[in-house]
């Protein structure tokens, strides 16, 4: 993990491999963002025509790196783009500070130390730099640069095994005496670690990330911050009637668990239950998934380890909020054992459901989950799952949808995604699409109308909630895997989705604003 200081070193003394300016787009050109006047002093007052003359106009995104001027120490300025100037000055937006700062981490990899002299005025703006840098640095090399037995004993990896991430940000123009700045340090310290702690799970490839070895990931982290952990193995879900979990679970030799992670602070008054859905394969059982959609699907656990993050990361933070987290775990897979388009289950809540399509697994391990975690009759309830392609299709690889059985819920998760800067929308459960999931067989089946699949499976997922509890669901399908090429503070593979909006969820539930 990249380590983070708030620097009481100015940019011009600062020894560093590099430094970082933002730059925004003006009318007439790149215009330099507050945090670069020493850097720009170095330049004689030059550095925005110099950048200009380079190419530069400060767009977002945009990267330009340069030899720093004889008065710098350190050897290399990196100017990054935030995008239009804004109306206010210093009134950046959060998020484009996070992804300026993300891409210029990006770019120093293995590099020891860089200075960050983004704008840091406000706790905010320090706030959201830091978490984009770290965010930024983010590698996953555990299976790279392993030794090759076949080459000769004095051979030399030609190219040195992966680059590592940014050793160091140092942070510049904050306070680093003011508790204000120390806290927001430390704060965006802890949310990463575990974001990215999140990532490498989603990134583990399945032979290596089982819901077994999961659930001891979860366990190890429990004891090491204070969260008491339950892990509910096969027999334990038998003797329970977790129908389910145990139906998705059963084609695989890997068997299902179901995890309890409980935070709890002495002095809470509200209760914030999270459920995520744990398939840490999914080959979409003997609905199989056709050609070409089988390489990713050891992501379609992001939503259990956006929960696990968050559990942890509550932990961290000493928030006054209990937060209970429940990771619904299994493999679908096909084999003689599998369940069958056909067949019946009965669920914890004691609800039949036919199966008509397997690779529609994710909904029956969440049920199980959201009737386990509804008797504990938490203040909320909200779940997170790579759920249907249905969302992505109607909102692309970069937005959740957000569906709840209380509007008021709804919208005030979606104020909170979109503060900490997670793209979002509020999506609707029309009561007329509930009808297609009627069974003649069972009390109903996993499958309604193709059309509105993504609410379909929100309306399923609306039966299994406990009667008065705020419930809210995040379809992470699109943003929690990336497979393109990385930008901003988003590497490629696996994101950490939604962990952001449960922690902040997990804050103001704290402050008694739960919405």
């Amino acid at each position: 993990m990249t380590a983070l200081t708030l620097s009481t070193a100015g940019a011009a003394t600062l020894r560093a491999d590099a430094l970082v300016v933002g730059v925004a787009k003006g009318v007439k050109g790149p215009v330099l963002a507050p945090g670069s006047e020493a850097v720009d002093k170095a330049f004689d007052g030059k550095l925005a025509a110099v950048l200009a003359t380079l190419g530069a106009t400060g767009a977002e995104g945009e990267l330009t790196k340069l030899p720093a001027a004889s008065g710098l120490k350190a050897p290399v300025v990196v100017a990054v783009g935030l995008g239009p100037v804004p109306d206010k000055e210093d009134a950046y937006d959060a998020e484009a500070l996070r992804r300026a700062a993300g891409t210029a981490a990006r770019s120093l990899s293995g590099s020891k130390k860089a200075g960050f002299a983004l704008p840091a005025g406000s706790v905010e703006d320090a706030a959201a730099v830091a978490e984009g840098a770290l965010l930024g640095s983010y590698a996953f090399t555990a299976y790279q640069g392993g030794e090759n037995k076949l080459a000769p004993k004095d051979a030399k990896s030609k190219d040195g095994g992966p680059k590592q991430p940014l050793a160091e940000v140092a942070l510049l123009g904050g306070k680093p005496r003011d508790k204000a700045y120390k806290a927001a340090v430390e704060r965006a310290l802890a949310l990463v670690e575990e974001i990215n702690r999140a990532r490498d799970l989603i990134n583990t490839p399945p032979n290596d990330l089982y819901p077994e070895s999961f659930a001891a990931v979860a366990t190890a982290a429990g004891k090491e911050h204070g969260v008491k952990v339950q892990v509910l193995d096969e027999k334990a879900l038998v003797k329970g009637g977790y129908g389910g979990l145990l139906g998705v679970g059963q084609g695989s030799t890997n068997g299902p668990r179901l995890v309890k992670l409980a935070y709890t602070h002495p002095k809470a008054e509200k209760t914030l239950a999270l459920v995520g859905k744990g398939i840490t394969y999914d080959s979409g059982g003997i609905s199989l998934k056709p050609a070409g959609h089988n390489e990713t699907m050891k992501c379609d656990m992001s939503g259990a380890a956006a929960v696990f993050a968050a559990v942890i990361t509550a932990a961290r933070l000493g928030l006054k909020v209990n937060v209970t987290g429940w990771l619904a775990l299994a493999e679908n897979m096909p084999s003689g054992n599998a369940t069958r388009p056909g067949d019946v289950l009965r669920m914890y809540s004691g609800k039949t459901v036919e199966v008509l399509n397997t690779d529609a697994e994710g909904r029956l391990v969440l049920a199980d989950a959201l009737t386990r975690a509804s008797e504990e009759k938490p203040d909320a309830i909200v779940d997170v799952a790579t759920l249907t392609g249905a969302m992505v299709l109607a909102l692309g690889n970069r937005t959740f949808g957000i569906m709840a059985n209380d509007d008021a819920f709804r919208t005030s998760v979606h104020e909170i995604a979109e503060e900490v800067g997670e793209a979002s929308w509020p999506m609707p459960l029309p009561a007329d699409l509930r009808k297609g999931m009627d069974s003649p067989t069972a009390d109903m089946a996993n499958m309604g109308e193709r059309m509105g699949g993504g609410l379909v499976a929100g309306l399923f997922l609306k039966e299994f909630v406990g009667e008065g509890i705020a419930w809210a669901h995040l379809d992470i399908a699109g943003p929690a895997y990336h497979e393109g090429a990385p930008y901003g503070y988003t590497p490629k593979g696996g994101t950490g989705s939604a962990v952001r909006t449960l922690v902040r969820l997990a804050e103001r539930t704290a402050d008694g604003d739960l919405g």
